[in-house]
C-alpha cells in the first residue's frame, strides 16, 4: 500500500491529514475519558466483595453494549460513515462508550472469582455477560430500527 506524506494545513483550506489524525486521536480521547470517569463512578459506587457478582462490571457492559448498538444502527440509517457522522461514531461510540464498557476488567474479574474458590459464579458471569451483552446489541439495533422506521427513515 502506498501512502502519500501528510501536510500541513494551509491557512484557510480544509484541516490536512495530520490535523485531521489529531482532532480524531482528540475526540476519541475526550470521549474515552468521559466513559471511563463514567464506569469508575459506577464501579466505586457499587463494588463487589469477595466471591460476590460484579455488577457494576455486568451493569456497564450490558448498557454500554445496548447504546452501542443504537448509536451504530441510527448512524448508519443516516447516510455514510463521513462528516458528522463519523466524528459521532469516534467520540461516542469508540470514545465514551469504549471507555464507559470495559470487558479487560470482566476478565480479570472472571479470573478472580475462580481462582478464589467461586468457580461456578465466574462461569456464570463469564456466560452471561457475554450472552447479555450480545442480546443487549441487538435490542438497540432493533430499538433504532423501530425509532427510524415510526420517523420515516426506514429502510
Amino acid at each position: 500500500m502506498t501512502r502519500t506524506p501528510a501536510r500541513p494545513a494551509a491557512a484557510g483550506t480544509a484541516p490536512g491529514p495530520r490535523t485531521h489524525i489529531l482532532g480524531t486521536a482528540l475526540l476519541v480521547a475526550a470521549g474515552s475519558a468521559v466513559g471511563t470517569l463514567a464506569r469508575a463512578g459506577i464501579g466505586a459506587a457499587l463494588p463487589a466483595g469477595a466471591g460476590q457478582w460484579p455488577w457494576a462490571t455486568f451493569g456497564v457492559n450490558i448498557l454500554g453494549s445496548l447504546l452501542l448498538g443504537a448509536l451504530l444502527e441510527a448512524l448508519s440509517r443516516s447516510g455514510g460513515d463521513t462528516g458528522w457522522r463519523r466524528r459521532v461514531r469516534l467520540g461516542a461510540g469508540t470514545g465514551v462508550l469504549g471507555g464507559f464498557t470495559t470487558y479487560s476488567t470482566y476478565v480479570i474479574e472472571v479470573g478472580r472469582l475462580a481462582g478464589t474458590g467461586h468457580p461456578s459464579v465466574a462461569a456464570a458471569y463469564a456466560v452471561a455477560s457475554v450472552a447479555a451483552g450480545v442480546a443487549a446489541a441487538g435490542v438497540g439495533v432493533a430499538g433504532a430500527a423501530a425509532v427510524a422506521r415510526r420517523a420515516g427513515r426506514g429502510r
